[in-house]
């Protein structure tokens, strides 16, 4: 009882910080897309900070002698954290008020960046990417469901688009950002950079977005059902097997660890998952609610999220290295990859208008994932593919992104109950980093077994298939 009435005085604290936008602000008839702008913000922030790592691997190797299996735990610790965390942080912010989980985000982000460029030896950066995750967690949580509660309805598909765009924007720039810090600056500022834009989105945050309690009001207190603990087993065993499962990813990529390790390491996360589903049938407050989860338009929504991240991440993984083989420069490889977040930002944002208006947005999802297939049969298809024959493939594959995630992400809000907006936002958001994982993992693994050239064409004929699925779950 003592400690149900602790955590009690602890979210009235927590609800106090949600403050309601300026009066001129609030009255604005388009003050919806100055939220949505806020939410870009953290949006553009997680992809920047996503692309900009994996451009600072070598030279952290030269700083802290260390070997690549060492500096690849800078990515790996963030993506641990941040798949355990984003289910449990969506629903801490259904208690408390997702406008203010999303500005202690910022914060925790901002003030763990500018830790990370200040670390001196590996380990340190390494805690200081965990924290960062925490952050992370917070920000992604709430961000689908800042503007999918925060927008009309009218303009829901185009909010996510504007959304989605902004995500392609930061990993469209980070590879040269990147490039350009380490060349002209420091690893260091590859990670302060993240600290003005932080500040900058909690300023934003705390004038633009509207509050966010489930009542729509902004009162000091805000009566809630108090029933049932907080699911601290589920959250574990989520974190279990969500590690489990990426640490034998990272080994199948290259991590050195020995055999019977990873086959420990799947099976823990096979038996930690059999034990969250039955956890989560008994919680209170289930991390993951098996309601949501098990309605079919829900289900069939996150593996949509979580097909379309893997084929968003696993070419941009890939051809690098296939160009790379083939004799391509830096300079050229990267302006090719580009084409494809480029063409996703394009597509998000207004690619939808050239589609007939009457579609709806499961038509409009089936036809983002076979026109993303059409793009990845081409590019596996072209006998000895340069940087700019390349890039068209890619064009086609990211415009196909473009229309499907957004519309998906629409179909998926739509089903969620306004109360469970944000950990259904969690969700996808954890889906999405599964994802990036299984995209980041699956080229390198086939290109170890079978070579850039014979590895990357099986890559691209499987996601063609994968995406030819993802067609077939888009369902209204």
């Amino acid at each position: 009882m003592a400690e149900s009435a602790a955590a009690s005085r602890l979210l009235d604290t927590l609800q106090l910080a949600e403050r309601p936008r300026p009066r001129a602000v609030a009255r604005w008839p388009h003050a919806h897309w100055l939220a949505v702008g806020t939410v870009c913000l953290g949006a553009f922030l997680g992809q920047l900070t996503a692309s900009v790592t994996s451009l600072v691997f070598p030279a952290l190797e030269g700083h802290f002698d260390a070997s690549f299996a060492a500096v690849e735990w800078v990515s790996l610790a963030y993506l641990l954290v941040l798949v355990a965390l984003l289910a449990p942080v969506g629903r801490l912010s259904d208690l408390i008020g997702r406008k203010t989980v999303y500005l202690g985000g910022f914060a925790v982000f901002a003030a763990a960046s500018l830790g990370a460029g200040l670390a001196g030896n590996l380990g340190v950066l390494i805690a200081c990417r965990a924290v960062q995750a925490v952050g992370g967690a917070m920000m992604q949580a709430n961000s689908v469901a800042l503007v999918a509660r925060g927008v009309p309805e009218r303009a829901m598909r185009t909010a996510l688009g504007v959304q989605a765009a902004a995500q392609a924007l930061g990993l469209a720039l980070g590879p040269t950002l990147g490039g350009l810090l380490v060349a002209h600056a420091s690893w260091r500022w590859a990670f302060w950079v993240n600290v003005p834009i932080g500040v900058l989105g909690m300023l934003a945050g705390w004038f633009l977005l509207p509050c966010t309690f489930p009542d729509g009001r902004c009162p000091a207190r805000t009566p809630r059902d108090r029933e049932g603990r907080f699911d601290l087993a589920g959250l574990l065993l989520l974190a279990g097997a969500s590690t489990a499962l990426l640490l034998a990813l990272s080994a199948a990529s290259g991590l050195p660890l020995p055999g019977p390790a990873v086959a420990a390491l799947l099976a823990a996360s096979a038996a930690a998952t059999l034990a969250l589903v039955r956890q989560e049938r008994r919680a209170d407050r289930p991390i993951v609610p098996p309601g949501l989860v098990n309605t079919p338009g829900i289900r069939a929504g996150l593996l949509v999220a979580l097909i379309g991240y893997l084929l968003l991440f696993c070419p941009l993984v890939l051809e690098p290295v296939v160009l790379a083989g083939r004799g391509a420069t830096a300079t050229a490889a990267g302006a090719a990859i580009t084409a494809l977040p480029a063409a996703f930002a394009l597509a998000a944002t207004v690619g939808g208008a050239l589609l007939p208006r009457r579609w709806s947005d499961a038509a409009r999802c089936r036809c983002g994932a076979l026109t993303a297939a059409a793009g990845l049969l081409l590019l596996a298809a072209l006998p000895a593919p340069g940087p700019w024959t390349t890039a068209l493939p890619l064009l086609l594959t990211g415009y196909g992104l473009g229309l499907l995630l957004p519309a998906n992400n629409a179909l998926v809000m739509r089903a969620i109950p306004a109360q469970s907006s944000a950990v259904g936002g969690g969700l996808v958001n954890m889906v999405r980093s599964l994802g990036t994982a299984f995209g980041t993992a699956l080229p390198v693994l086939a290109v170890h077994q079978a070579g850039a050239a014979a590895g990357g064409r099986a890559v691209l004929l499987l996601l063609a298939g994968v995406a030819v699925l993802a067609a077939r779950l888009c369902k209204g």
